[in-house]
């Protein structure tokens, strides 16, 4: 996934490898998953699920990028979700690794920063306090279970650096440069509960190119929200992936989603094309 050679990528070994052992906690979720996957690979033998439809229905896109008022905006770039020691890795790995995902978020990010467009990351944090909820949806009981994302308090980074809730190593260079911003974190799925309009607003943007994890839960939720508050949005559709669960396919409910809703839908190449088509 990365190449632990290149100082840039070099990263906290000791505690992401602790985390390993939280993933016993989706052990069993995982094993009920591989089932799940085989069929998924059984399948695209036949015919491809992700496939763009041979004769849509819908009207085709007509969004055309203006840089300077356009931003890219990264959901949960993180360890837990895209690292193979993630917590999470046993159930998502084999939609991040079919859609080459880590490395499409990486060109995202290059050809942004190349243009020097806004570009921004939502990111997903549990705080100790988060843990004291006194209701929560199946995901979230989940994720409090397995420490996902989990920071020592909103003012403390100690153990931040290498855990399942810090950056992969590969994105730290275009995050961390003292330009890129990164919001307060959403808390369930959407922006709606960070800033992340409201930083965006203050950059004049109103054109986004939304990609990171995951499909159909921080994605989809940020799309439906910024749709919301009325931006233009673009989905790129191989900067993302999803769980394959026996309760179905995520990114396959994500696609559909994406299709329906938002403005356009690109690959990682006709994003690239339509910010170098822009500057």
């Amino acid at each position: 996934m990365c190449n632990c050679n290149d100082p840039d990528h070099k990263h906290d070994r000791t505690n992401i490898t602790r985390r390993a052992a939280l993933r016993g906690g989706v052990a069993a979720t995982a094993a009920a998953a591989s089932v799940a996957v085989g069929a998924h690979s059984a399948s695209a033998q036949q015919a491809n699920p992700y496939a763009d439809p041979a004769e849509p229905a819908l009207p085709p896109s007509n969004m055309k990028l203006d840089l300077s008022r356009a931003a890219l905006v990264v959901t949960d770039p993180q360890v837990d979700f895209l690292h193979p020691e993630g917590v999470t890795w046993g159930v998502i790995g084999a939609s991040v690794t079919e859609h080459n995902t880590v490395e499409n978020i990486e060109t995202l990010f290059k050809a942004a920063k190349a243009a020097d467009i806004t570009t921004a990351v939502s990111p997903h944090y549990y705080y100790p306090t988060d843990h004291g909820w006194k209701f929560e949806g199946a995901l979230e009981k989940l994720m409090h279970k397995i420490g996902m994302f989990d920071r020592k308090g909103p003012l403390n980074l100690d153990g931040f650096e290498g855990s399942g809730a810090d950056w992969m190593p590969q994105y730290k260079k275009y995050i961390e440069d003292g330009k890129t911003i990164v919001t307060s974190p959403h808390k369930v799925y959407g922006n709606d509960t960070n800033d992340l309009s409201l930083q965006l607003r203050k950059q004049g943007v109103d054109q986004v190119i939304l990609a990171g994890m995951s499909a159909n839960l921080c994605t989809e939720s940020h799309m439906r929200e910024l749709l919301e508050d009325g931006f233009e949005v673009a989905v790129v559709r191989d900067a993302t992936a999803a769980a394959m669960l026996p309760e179905g396919d995520g990114y396959l409910a994500a696609l559909i989603n994406f299709r329906y809703m938002a403005n356009a839908v690109w690959s990682t190449e006709e994003a690239v094309a339509q910010i170098k088509a822009a500057t």
